[in-house]
């Protein structure tokens, strides 16, 4: 009994002995394309060549494995400094606290001491968000860890390592920027400045994927209390973190999708620019 002619799938009027080494339809020299092994039909072709794309996260970043990974190096940071002041002592918190001083010394010389010495002393804007109190009770960093797990963490997971990283540290330096201008001769540390920015950028996520905002305005407003209410705590850093943070988010949150990383970028540039000209302003003012 004579076999049925086997025709391309794509030219029923073409027999063929040959067939796609990935889906097994007969094909024609017409509709080959050379593979690795053997011959492939076009589809079959066109989806192995296809770029693949990643799994992406709510603001457009990448889906990582541990997508609480930022988080946790940025608590191991903090008890890291925190292990080593206990160990210097309060020649650490100096060295790496925010404040900005001049007057005169007990000779009559002027002098200037912090971020008002020079520019080569900026670097406290940052390096003060990873120092805390390490008298008595380490109840400082035990409160600003636990808070920056609870609101980081799932915040990380939805912008995703890179924007995170960069949100945390622009919410650190507008907190200092902050302090600056408002209270430069306060010894000022802590990383409260930078978790008021993930405050914030959490309630503007919450009302952009309109969640119920009931609980994040509701602990909002019990740590603008205690901000306010509660010696030593410098609510001039967490008020610039707030601004920071909200601001970052916004460009994060509201860009739109043909244009969104530039939109996100530029809008996370444009705070932190901001946010080091008010230091600049704050530091004129204190040397001038």
């Amino acid at each position: 009994m004579d076999q049925q002619p086997v025709c391309c799938y794509r030219h029923p009027d073409r027999e063929t002995g040959i067939r796609c080494t990935r889906c097994n339809r007969p094909i024609c020299p017409e509709c080959m394309v050379s593979a690795f092994v053997g011959f492939q039909c076009r589809e079959c072709a066109g989806q192995a060549s296809a770029p693949h794309t990643r799994p992406r996260t709510v603001a457009g970043g990448t889906v990582a494995a541990d997508p609480f990974l930022i988080t946790k190096i940025l608590i191991g940071l903090n008890i890291a400094v925190f292990v080593l002041e206990l160990a210097m002592g309060d020649r650490l918190v100096e060295r790496l606290g925010l404040y900005a001083i001049c007057g005169n010394d007990i000779t009559g010389q002027h002098v200037c001491i912090g971020v008002a010495q020079g520019p080569d002393q900026w670097y406290r804007v940052l390096t003060s968000a990873f120092v805390h109190e390490n008298s008595g009770a380490p109840l400082h960093i035990a409160f600003n860890m636990l808070s920056l797990w609870w609101i980081g963490a799932p915040l990380e997971r939805l912008l995703g390592r890179s924007r995170y990283l960069a949100l945390y540290f622009v919410s650190a330096i507008a907190g200092s920027a902050a302090v600056l201008l408002l209270a430069p001769d306060s010894l000022t540390i802590g990383a409260s400045g930078a978790i008021w920015g993930l405050f914030g950028a959490t309630a503007v996520f919450v009302r952009r994927l309109r969640y119920d905002m009931r609980p994040i305005l509701f602990l909002l407003a019990l740590n603008i209390v205690i901000s306010f209410t509660w010696s030593g705590v410098s609510w001039q850093a967490h008020v610039g973190g707030l601004i920071g943070g909200t601001l970052v988010a916004l460009g994060l949150a509201y860009a739109p999708r043909e244009r969104r990383d530039q939109v996100q970028w530029g809008t996370t540039a444009a705070v932190l620019v901001a946010s080091l000209a008010v230091t600049a302003v704050a530091v004129a003012q204190v040397t001038s």
